[in-house]
Parts: C-alpha cells; sequence; structure tokens
C-alpha cells in the first residue's frame, strides 16, 4: 500500500535493498519503492529490526544500497564523486538516537558543530575555543528545556538531555531534510510532546522534508501526516494516519512485544479524531 505524489521528490527510491551494516548477509531493506517530497512530515513504525535505522541511514547517504536506484535532491548520491557527495550531505541532517556528542566538550561547542559545513576550518578552530555564537546555541537549546546546560559538559548530561543536546543542533543547520531516529526513547510524556512539536514547527518553518522512526505508534498517529511502516525490511503499509487501521498495527506487531504507548483498539478512533498538532 503506498501513496500517490505529484510534487518534484527530495527522495526516490526504486526497488532498493540494502544489507546490514557490519557486512552481514542479511538484507535490512528489500525491495523498497518510496518518494519523500518538500514539506512533507512523515513517521516510520515498525518493530524492532524491522529496518527503520537503515532506512534513515540510506536516506543521510550514512549506507549505500546494494541494489536498486536510489536518487536524493535529484542527483545519484553514490555516482558523484566524494566532493560532490559531501556537498549533497549538507542539505540533510541526521540525529541519531544515540547523538555522537564528544564527551569532554560543552554542550555549546557541541551545539555550534552544527554549523561545520558552513565554516572553514580556521572558523572552527576558533569556535572550540571561544563559541562563535552562543547566542543562537542558547536558542536552540531552551527550545528543548536546555538553555541552563549551554556550558555544562556533555558527560554531565543525562541520556534524555544529551538526546536533546543532539536535536538543537539539528535547529543550527540549514538542511532541508530533517531524518530523525527514535528522539523519545529516553524521554518523559511531556518533554516527548515537546519535543515532537519542535521538530515539526522547524520544519514547517523551513519547508523542510521530517522524517521520524518512531517506537511510540500513538504519539505517530497523532503528529504525523504520512505513516510507513517497515516489517522485515519491506514497506508493510504507506498511508495517511487516517487510512491507518488498528487491524493494520495489530498485524504489523504481531509477534512483537507491544510498544510503549500503543493505543488501545478502542482508543484509535478517538485519537484519529482528534488528530495532530498540525
Amino acid at each position: 500500500m503506498s501513496q500517490e505524489h505529484h510534487n518534484s521528490p527530495l527522495y526516490r527510491l526504486t526497488n532498493l535493498s540494502a544489507r546490514h551494516s557490519g557486512g552481514t548477509r542479511d538484507y535490512a531493506l528489500q525491495g523498497l519503492d518510496l518518494q519523500l517530497d518538500a514539506g512533507e512530515q512523515v513517521a516510520v513504525i515498525g518493530p524492532s529490526g524491522a529496518g527503520k535505522t537503515t532506512l534513515l541511514a540510506t536516506l543521510s547517504l550514512g549506507h549505500k544500497q546494494d541494489s536498486g536506484s536510489f536518487e536524493a535532491f535529484g542527483a545519484q548520491p553514490w555516482s558523484l564523486g566524494d566532493a560532490a557527495r559531501h556537498a549533497l550531505r549538507s542539505r540533510l541532517f541526521l540525529a541519531p538516537q544515540t547523538p555522537p556528542l564528544p564527551p569532554r566538550q560543552r554542550v555549546v561547542t557541541a551545539v555550534l558543530a552544527a554549523r561545520l559545513p558552513q565554516w572553514s576550518l580556521w572558523q572552527a578552530l576558533v569556535s572550540l575555543a571561544r563559541p562563535a555564537d552562543p547566542e543562537a546555541a542558547f536558542r536552540a537549546l531552551s527550545r528543548f528545556n536546555l538553555g541552563d546546560k549551554l556550558y555544562s559538559r556533555v558527560d554531565r548530561l543525562s541520556g534524555g538531555e544529551r538526546q536533546r543536546c543532539g536535536l538543537a543542533r539539528l535547529l543550527l543547520s540549514s538542511a532541508q531534510a530533517l531524518l530523525v531516529d527514535e528522539p523519545l526513547s529516553a524521554l518523559d510524556p511531556a518533554l516527548s510532546q515537546l519535543t515532537l512539536a519542535t521538530l515539526q514547527q522547524e520544519a514547517a518553518e523551513r519547508k523542510a522534508l521530517l522524517v521520524c522512526s518512531l517506537h511510540q505508534v500513538d504519539l505517530a498517529l497523532n503528529h504525523f501526516p504520512r505513516i510507513i511502516a517497515l516489517k522485515n525490511g519491506r514497506i508493510f503499509f504507506d498511508l495517511p494516519r487516517e487510512q491507518v487501521t488498528q487491524a493494520m498495527i495489530d498485524e504489523l506487531y504481531l509477534g512483537e512485544k507491544a510498544p510503549a504507548n500503543s493505543p488501545q483498539p478502542e482508543d484509535l478512533s478517538t485519537k484519529l479524531a482528534v488528530g495532530a498538532c498540525r
């Protein structure tokens, strides 16, 4: 099941397959046909091991497909030279579930690292000693309730604070494709709502594509207009949220432990009727 699209896509995947990282023979993604357009806000759901993280790694040009066609921003990235592919990467931002933040670095410096693609080597070195734009870092952190951690060391942050610090970097990027992997795994319900609202507001303001993998099915259905479900490396369904039924969710997670905060059957129609934040 898939959606129809008519805009010029940011991404087009045709019969794409990709193995798991680490050189295993198993495929994490198999035969994917997928189009993602500028301005879309998409949730990716599915059981553990379904291929969600590999899909985001592929979209972020961090993982080359084994077969099929992959286009990003109108180009075939793996046919480009290293410099051209690096330039293409500057147009997207991947926020992994565990952000790679240097533990001894101050938060302000870690957040401002989002601007490295726009800086010369000299600007980057100077900013290590004297942060180039601490006000911008403070504003980004404040949107995730982290303004008071501006000059803390990264290794003094909790897991949830590190997650939000990584997302604050996203706000300082100039990316037009925002790829976010399980951003709520270490957050309480109130912070989860704040985080999703902030990400969606930022994406809407810059008319960027937002692709967010989520373990929380209820939040995916309440916040995102389009839901892509992966199972065993394949697209199980790709639908507007209004067309997603509880039977589909049950079949998607059949044989799996129920995801945290998953809506109960009697709640699903109510949740869909309430609608999303946008």
